[in-house]
């Protein structure tokens, strides 16, 4: 497992190199993520063990799972799975560096007090739904500036940038319309004055079409893992 691990990682750096170059960005520009979702510590630590830094949860329970195992080796989590309010707290406790996925004004004002009350901050992307699919999470691209505004007066939340899923597609068009509409959301609140730098988008199928369209970070599971028991959609369909 250990090899194709490592030829994994080397055919999607290689893919992110590419995309970037015909981008005409330089591929520094575009952090990898390992989205880890079902992946065991072992294998997590192969690719940590091969120059990877960044790895992104969607559940708090295998957050929990793997600590022990994960926590001396040179890291940093996101969590990137719905956040129930209910769940804030225990979220805190696992060294999380970045939620990638806050799209409620509830849940904002619940780790704001959370954080106020260990005297921490934390950085958070805001999750925008440009797909419009009911099967997701995030915040209607048309409300993306008023949700911006609102929790960036939570001083104990740093806005780092914008997530979003593509439309689950074959057309690239058709994914490429969300991850446009995500670029032109950050425009607009990097003109409000909202630090939203970063651009996490593209996964393991349309990477390159979201570093075409400004990613900063692509999240990438299957493609250096292998494939897991049910699809993409499944994982990332948490109304279940």
């Amino acid at each position: 497992m250990e090899n194709t691990i490592k030829t994994n990682l080397e055919i999607i750096l290689n893919r992110i190199k590419s995309a970037s170059e015909a981008a005409n960005r330089s591929s520094e520009e575009v952090k990898l993520l390992l989205a880890t979702k079902t992946v065991s510590a072992d294998n997590i630590k192969i690719a940590l063990n091969n120059k990877q830094t960044l790895i992104g949860e969607n559940k708090i329970d295998e957050i929990k799972e793997k600590y022990n195992e994960l926590k001396n080796i040179q890291h940093q989590q996101h969590f990137i799975g719905h956040l129930q309010s209910n769940k804030v707290k225990d979220l805190l406790k696992y060294d999380v560096d970045c939620i990638q996925s806050l799209d409620r004004l509830k849940v904002a004002q619940k780790l704001q007090n959370r954080l106020e009350y260990e005297d921490k901050t934390i950085d958070a992307f805001l999750q925008i739904n440009t797909s419009y699919e009911e099967s997701k999470f995030g915040v209607k691209p048309e409300e993306a500036l008023k949700f911006a505004m609102d929790v960036a007066h939570f001083d104990r939340i740093n806005i780092k940038g914008l997530m979003t899923i593509g439309l689950f597609s074959a057309e690239d068009e058709a994914v490429r319309k969300c991850f446009k509409l995500l670029k032109n959301i950050q425009i607009l609140l990097l003109d409000k004055g909202i630090p939203a730098n970063e651009l996490s988008m593209g996964m393991s199928g349309d990477l390159e079409i979201a570093i075409q369209e400004g990613a900063t970070i692509v999240r990438v599971g299957t493609a250096i893992f292998g494939k897991r028991k049910y699809p993409d959609s499944y994982y990332w369909n948490e109304n279940k």
